[in-house]
């Protein structure tokens, strides 16, 4: 059990921000929109300030997860690279489902159909200059 926490930990230190906008500016064609629309969902119920903080360093665990460049099969791997993260959000997403309401699905379908339809925005609407 201290493993699983302690990668847990890894991963929680591993995610930021501009890390998370970047991941999914850069890969979200490649990674699908289901794992786009549940990684959004799991950063828009961090965000609220309902959510406990066990909830956000769950949430926080998956999208570091999400963000990390070398996880349990590399996210490159044609066909199946984001088959372990897609994983990773689920079980996180189970977890916290009760923080996920109907705003933050919305929020995320909102910003999933954006992201498949034009570039991806951070989340005060303002598109980044990369």
């Amino acid at each position: 059990m201290a493993r699983r926490s302690t990668a847990n930990a890894d991963y929680h230190r591993a995610y930021s921000e501009e890390s998370f906008w970047y991941k999914l500016r850069r890969f979200a064609f490649t990674a699908g929109r289901e794992l786009s629309e549940k990684a959004l969902m799991l950063y828009y119920a961090a965000r609220r300030p309902e959510t406990p903080t066990w909830a956000r360093a769950t949430i926080y665990g998956a999208l570091g997860y999400f963000i990390a460049p070398l996880d349990a099969i590399i996210d490159i791997t044609p066909g199946i690279g984001y088959t372990d993260d897609l994983g990773v959000l689920a079980l996180a997403f189970i977890t916290v489902a009760r923080y996920i309401d109907d705003g933050v699905r919305s929020r995320a379908r909102r910003r999933v159909d954006r992201l498949f339809g034009a570039a991806v925005l951070p989340p005060d609407g303002e598109p980044s200059v990369r």
